[in-house]
């Protein structure tokens, strides 16, 4: 059976999703900010067109942003994380198997599927905006690869109103002809300088490329694999099934510098918490915590402060007050006072299935009633909004060490005060 993928992509997707709340911003230019209100990851056509690029920063842009009439927002990734989730589940429903690539972008596997290919990718389209009220764009195509460069030229072109299918060699090779080499899916930019070197510069002549062994001697054997998909022989089959975090780091730098140690707990204990949950969210239980905590490196005429250690437990733990109470007495053996830190956090590693856990004579174990605990407070959580309940370790007063984030939206899917109203 021949394959055939969709690839479907939700067009700048955070922007929608703040876009999503408000019906006036349509038609209005629109970007979100990375942590801290730093740089653009999100932006509108109507952004680009004012030349705004991705990664600029917005103070080198706010003066021509607030002559423009630009809405910024400060990065809400529970609003993002909770449409991304509605938008996943509708696509799953015009496919058996499906590959979340990403928070905003999934595989769908075709093969088999006896429908007219453009009609089957415009009800995708039409559907999940009807559902979820999040714009996509669908290529679909015999390889991944291709179902790639079939979304990226549905995005870009007006024609094609967001669906692109490339179903024949002809229209592939036209396809391929447009598309630079730089943006085949897995080139990236050092490649794609040693592929010009030689004579290639876009995705037709990548696949025209004769001389496949000097492709697998330069690009090692990823980089043939990636022509064969612009031949149209699938190399990349779909990753349905999740594979579990052998690692989960939560860090951030702080909105103000932090001299003294009960910010510093604070933060950690906050990492420590978050980190905790998406360990949880997988069955697993983790024995070692790394705590680090630094001064601003490029502070001008002040030396950089770096600490660092780490705790190894004897027996792997999922409590988030263990992890917090052992992540502090490292960290109070790592401050330092007179430093101003700019930025903390926490990495939770040798990961193990929490049902299949060695245990140790000598260490503590999660007994019944903390593992139950641990459920009950993740479950309020999911349900009430992020950390309705939280350890006393983790602060209630107002946080200086907190992300800086002045153009906030609302939390209109995770709490109840801030639902949108009808009048």
């Amino acid at each position: 059976m021949t394959k055939l993928y969709a690839l479907v992509d939700c067009n700048s997707f955070f922007c929608s999703c703040e876009r999503l709340f408000r019906p006036d911003l349509e038609g209005r230019p629109v970007g979100v900010l990375s942590n801290n209100d730093g740089c653009f990851v999100s932006r509108t056509n109507e952004l680009k067109s004012l030349g705004v690029k991705m990664g600029d920063p917005y103070f080198k842009v706010k003066s021509l942003c607030e002559k423009n009439d630009v809405a910024v927002f400060s990065s809400n990734f529970a609003l993002y994380t909770n449409i991304s989730d509605r938008v996943m589940s509708v696509l799953s429903t015009f496919s058996p198997e499906i590959e979340v690539y990403s928070v905003d972008e999934a595989f769908l596997d075709l093969s088999g599927i006896d429908v007219d290919l453009n009609e089957y990718a415009r009800e995708i389209r039409d559907t999940v905006f009807k559902w979820t009220g999040i714009p996509v764009s669908v290529g679909i195509a015999p390889t991944k690869t291709l179902a790639k460069i079939a979304n990226n030229i549905g995005k870009k072109s007006k024609k094609a109103n967001g669906v692109v299918v490339l179903d024949n060699e002809k229209i592939t090779d036209i396809a391929l002809a447009r598309t630079e080499i730089s943006d085949i899916w897995g080139i990236g930019s050092k490649n794609a300088v040693k592929l010009r070197g030689l004579g290639i510069k876009t995705a037709l002549e990548f696949k025209k490329y004769k001389n496949t062994k000097n492709i697998q001697k330069i690009f090692t054997k990823l980089g043939r694999m990636t022509q064969d998909e612009l031949r149209g022989v699938s190399c990349f089959e779909l990753n349905i099934v999740s594979e579990k975090k052998k690692e989960i780091m939560c860090s951030r730098s702080f909105g103000t510098p932090v001299s003294d140690l009960r910010g510093l707990r604070e933060s950690v204990a906050n990492y420590v918490t978050s980190a905790c949950e998406k360990m949880r969210k997988q069955n697993s239980a983790c024995a070692i915590i790394e705590i680090f905590c630094h001064s601003d490196p490029y502070k001008v005429g002040e030396e950089t402060y770096f600490g660092k250690d780490r705790v190894k437990f004897l027996t792997p733990t999922s409590d988030t007050r263990r992890v917090i109470k052992y992540a502090w007495k490292a960290l109070d053996g790592l401050f330092q006072m007179g430093v101003l830190y700019k930025k903390a956090g926490v990495k939770l590693g040798s990961l193990a299935d929490d049902n299949e856990m060695q245990c140790s004579l000598f260490g503590d174990t999660d007994n019944q009633k903390s593992l139950e605990l641990m459920k009950v407070i993740d479950k309020i959580n999911t349900r009430e909004g992020d950390q309705v309940i939280r350890s006393m370790a983790c602060g209630v007063d107002n946080k200086s060490w907190k992300m800086r984030r002045e153009h906030l939206s609302q939390r209109f899917v995770t709490g109840w005060s801030e639902l949108p109203k009808c009048s």
